[in-house]
């Protein structure tokens, strides 16, 4: 049978609220009560049940942890990160698949069937509604990879995506590139919006720039490979700059199979330096984005809310910077 709080309790001679005490980051209980009670649940094999301590405390330490991006492989990495750092701090995550899901009243009821003390939302392609519909209900919310606005009505850390944009066209034009285009995700994700706008704005700056546009299903390696093979049917352009890197994966896979060379024919350019842009067979040149700094102080952020209270929601915003590889043809 289970070792119990009140097994514990009687081998050491104390009451079970001071082993509940003994337990409880933060309570009270003096040295010499803390020594006998860590000593018998030492020699019973106890741990405290988080479940019941829940029912005392009023607290999980759940977080609903709510992505729709599971399709693209750099989220394994996202949650691996994601899980361990909350995990470090005495919080449990709930991972939450948004995919597909167009209401946020669905999610909004499991994540309080399941009382979480908050929500960290991992997605740069879910609408703001969704984080906002949780925050309204009296949730703390951390929207991390989230749209960058001067006035965010939830806490909400990531890169600035126009400025992202702009250096991926600005990457271009200095390698000698005149026919360059964008081949983002869906239309509809913010991310593919202000990574165009930035795009656009430094390529409409030069007259001597020729900038298409096309977009992909969804940010995935079939998706980039099935809109670059759809390009490829009619005269390219000389570079692309694509939505991220596993759109860029797919669509080298494209140029590839119609017997054309990267960089020497078509240049590519990605979004994230995912670990498998570095890979021999990849060696895909792209956009760092400092994706395990933005995670840590999503967590932190999101412990600190919960520790001391609500605060005034902001947006931190984080550097991004160009990674050198072999998909681009070199500065002259």
């Amino acid at each position: 049978m289970a070792v119990t709080l009140k097994d514990v309790a009687e081998l050491a001679g104390v009451s079970r609220s001071a082993v509940s005490r003994t337990f409880t980051k933060g309570a009270s209980v003096s040295a010499k009560t803390r020594a006998k009670v860590t000593a018998a649940a030492r020699e019973l094999g106890y741990s405290p049940n988080a479940l019941a301590s829940s029912l005392t405390t009023g607290r999980t330490k759940m977080i609903g942890l709510v992505s729709n991006n599971f399709h693209n492989p750099i989220f394994l990495n996202v949650f691996d990160l994601f899980t361990k750092s909350l995990q470090e701090r005495g919080l449990r995550p709930l991972l939450v698949n948004l995919t597909d899901e167009v209401d946020p009243e669905n999610s909004l009821r499991m994540l309080r069937a399941y009382s979480v003390d908050g929500v960290i939302v991992a997605s740069s392609t879910l609408p703001a509604s969704f984080s906002q519909a949780f925050a309204d209900v009296g949730l703390p919310v951390v929207h991390s990879f989230g749209r960058q606005t001067s006035n965010p009505r939830v806490d909400v850390l990531g890169i600035d995506n126009i400025a992202a944009g702009r250096l991926a066209a600005q990457t271009l034009i200095d390698r000698g590139y005149r026919k360059i285009a964008f081949m983002g995700g869906p239309e509809s994700a913010t991310s593919t919006q202000d990574r165009l706008k930035g795009f656009a704005q430094v390529a409409d700056a030069d007259p001597q720039v020729k900038m298409t546009v096309s977009f992909a299903t969804n940010y995935s390696f079939d998706a980039g490979r099935a809109e670059m093979a759809r390009l490829l049917q009619s005269t390219p352009a000389e570079a692309y700059f694509c939505g991220d890197d596993v759109l860029s994966i797919g669509a080298l896979s494209a140029i590839q199979s119609a017997g054309l060379q990267v960089p020497d024919d078509i240049g590519i350019i990605g979004l994230n330096d995912m670990e498998m842009a570095g890979w021999d067979n990849i060696n895909l040149t792209t956009i760092h984005n400092p994706i395990g700094q933005i995670i840590t102080s999503s967590v932190a952020l999101i412990a600190s809310v919960l520790e001391n209270g609500s605060h005034t929601p902001q947006a931190q915003q984080f550097v991004c910077h160009i990674v050198e590889r072999g998909t681009l043809r070199p500065l002259p």
